[in-house]
């Protein structure tokens, strides 16, 4: 089910600063960056040769991820885990021992669906699962 590493996720407050340091600094170069789920997060995608980093950046102030920041800062959020179908894959969790915390996939970048596991399920790693 899980074909590849998709990205691993950190949460900045202004995504802007952070390119001062992943794209200027290290020479990632941006792939795409765009506003989701009803303007609440940005989220931008660099370019590290077999996977993304990917810039989160919330929108919103009362939105989870805004919370998140305030309370643990700029760093490391999670990691993401392509599939070829997140409903799908969403159907076979249970069969490996993993649950989602959400009911529904919600939308991540360049149109595809995304999905977070339980960490109770994952050791307490957050992760994600994206595709179609």
């Amino acid at each position: 089910m899980f074909k590849s590493l998709d990205h691993i996720a950190i949460i900045v407050p202004d995504t802007a600063e952070a390119l001062r340091v992943w794209r200027d600094r290290f020479g990632f170069p941006v792939l795409l960056s765009e506003v989701v789920n009803n303007g609440t997060v940005r989220l931008t995608h660099l370019d590290l040769g077999n996977t993304h980093l990917q810039l989160v950046e919330p929108l919103a102030a009362g939105h989870p991820l805004a919370r998140w920041l305030a309370a643990h800062g700029s760093g490391i959020h999670h990691f993401c885990l392509a599939v070829e179908d997140v409903g799908a894959a969403q159907s076979e969790l249970a069969a490996l021992g993993l649950a989602s915390n959400q009911p529904q996939p919600h939308q991540g970048t360049g149109g595809k669906r995304a999905l977070f596991l339980d960490p109770a399920t994952t050791a307490g790693v957050p992760v994600e699962l994206t595709g179609r």
